[in-house]
């Protein structure tokens, strides 16, 4: 029972982590109609960023460093590259946003080499124990800073001009156009706050346990996208949903490896897919989606 209560809570604080990823994607989603690809290197980019500039500068200076250049790095790709394509075809504009991540990765890849990069994050790879149960001081950490950071994320969808401009523009964006909302700036609003989302996630899914930064790294953007189809491209509760069960499913599959052994070592990584294919068997458009929802 210990373990399963430890792996449900680690479950919870990497499903946290995977809900930021995953509402990058969403807003996205609801500003631009575009399905984008360039999470995982977003989140490459800002972990890489905070781990050489940690080096020079100190941590605190390289996070609010790594953060901006992220969130600067998604605004670029928006303003020179997507907002140029507005109206082109879904498909084509998730192709476009492959080929995006497909050069940032590379060059990445290219900058890490074979090397590790550690992150000195301040609260260092202890742990704490809340009763019986453990948990690392980096992934507790991670947990409040990602529920506050997602409260902030609702109140401001729900009460500022840019949540409401972003929910007239993905209920109708012709009707939106005409009340005076300039779709191109929430668009382009959207794609920052995705961008800061993925880098401070990246801050700590490069933490304790993980080692530190290798292009490794990239993949975990990978596994929160069956988070955002899984709760429903068009839906930012959803977003939070398919994090956390995805979070957990892939915790419990990891700390239960030994009698999944039958299916593989390594298992626990390809679990988010296969919830997510298991959910969309009979929910097409995902737990929260709506049926009307373009996909590529």
């Amino acid at each position: 029972m210990t373990q399963f209560l430890s792996l449900l809570l680690n479950g919870i604080s990497l499903g946290a982590l995977y809900a930021l990823i995953a509402l990058g994607f969403v807003i996205i989603f609801k500003a631009s109609e575009v399905v984008s690809f360039t999470h995982g290197s977003l989140l490459l980019l800002g972990a890489y960023s905070i781990a050489r500039l940690s080096e020079t500068i100190g941590f605190l200076p390289a996070v609010l460093v790594g953060i901006a250049i992220t969130a600067l790095a998604a605004f670029l790709v928006e303003r020179l590259i997507i907002n140029r394509l507005r109206g082109a075809p879904v498909i084509s504009l998730a192709i476009v946003t492959i080929g995006v991540d497909i050069i940032l990765l590379t060059e990445l890849v290219r900058r890490i080499g074979s090397d590790i990069l550690n992150v000195p994050h301040p609260w260092g790879g202890g742990s704490v124990r809340i009763g019986d149960v453990g948990i690392s001081q980096n992934r507790l950490i991670a947990m409040i800073v990602a529920a506050i950071l997602i409260a902030l994320f609702f109140a401001a969808f729900k009460y500022s001009n840019w949540g409401v401009a972003m929910r007239a523009s993905a209920e109708d964006g012709e009707t939106a156009a005409l009340m005076g909302i300039r779709q191109g700036r929430v668009s382009a609003l959207a794609w920052v706050v995705a961008g800061v989302l993925a880098a401070v996630a990246a801050l700590f899914l490069v933490g304790s346990p993980t080692p530190g930064v290798t292009p490794a790294a990239y993949a975990v953007g990978l596994r929160a996208f069956p988070a955002a189809i899984l709760g429903g491209l068009d839906s930012t509760g959803g977003a939070l949903v398919g994090g956390l069960l995805i979070g957990i499913a892939e915790a419990l599959a990891a700390g239960y490896q030994d009698q999944l052994l039958f299916l593989g070592r390594g298992f626990s990584a390809v679990v988010p897919f296969i919830v997510m294919i298991a959910v969309l068997l009979f929910r097409p458009s995902g737990l929260f989606g709506t049926k009307e929802l373009t996909r590529v």
